[in-house]
């Protein structure tokens, strides 16, 4: 098992980039979003990896968080999506856009990658239902500052009732983010407030 590879980002391709480890050039296969937000080539990279073994040939499937890779992996658990499935997937959203897509029933938006079709993504949305969670999101250390676990449980009920409402859940966590939570604060009145930020 590799879990991650650390070396020189050699070459970038369509679907494919090149990290070279002491002389030996790994062959990762990457989301088109990752791939964009790599550093210039000959900068030192670390990529989480997973192994795909096959009668024919071996795989090696690359991220740029271990959280991406989580994701990746529940994806391929689901029966009908193979690892060129999941990275199609996550080639058109980012797991926190996954996230939002599976609450909401949003077949539409999941069905959009390449070689996803309807059924799939009901499949996938009700397999990874009670395994993708939107507090995932909500309690990022990088994202939520010192929220207390009351605070983020209301955020995420929040982003819910805005998604409810036919928003968009990237554009909900958003809206709620910004509010500044207090002791004091109800759902209703986050609610309330997440709506001015809101774009029309």
């Amino acid at each position: 098992m590799i879990s991650y590879i650390k070396g020189e980002l050699a070459a970038v391709g369509e679907e494919q980039v090149v990290v070279e480890v002491q002389g030996i050039g790994y062959g990762i296969f990457m989301p088109g979003q990752a791939m964009t937000m790599l550093p210039p080539i000959g900068s030192e990279v670390k990529i989480h990896t997973y192994l795909n073994v096959r009668e024919d040939a071996m795989q090696l499937f690359g991220f740029l968080t271990k959280d991406d890779l989580k994701v990746f992996r529940l994806l391929i658990g689901v029966n009908g999506i193979g690892p060129k499935g999941g990275l199609n997937i996550l080639s058109k959203m980012t797991p926190d856009d996954l996230r939002f897509a599976v609450l909401a029933g949003d077949v539409k938006a999941i069905s959009a990658a390449p070689g996803i079709g309807k059924k799939t993504a009901e499949k996938l949305i009700i397999e990874l239902k009670d395994k993708l969670n939107i507090d995932d999101v909500l309690t990022k250390e990088e994202e939520v500052m010192s929220v207390p676990s009351e605070g983020a449980d209301m955020q995420s009920e929040a982003v819910q009732a805005l998604v409810a409402l036919g928003y968009g859940s990237a554009e909900s966590l958003k809206a709620v983010k910004k509010v500044p939570m207090t002791e004091t604060m109800t759902v209703e009145e986050l609610l309330k407030q997440s709506l001015k930020f809101m774009v029309f």
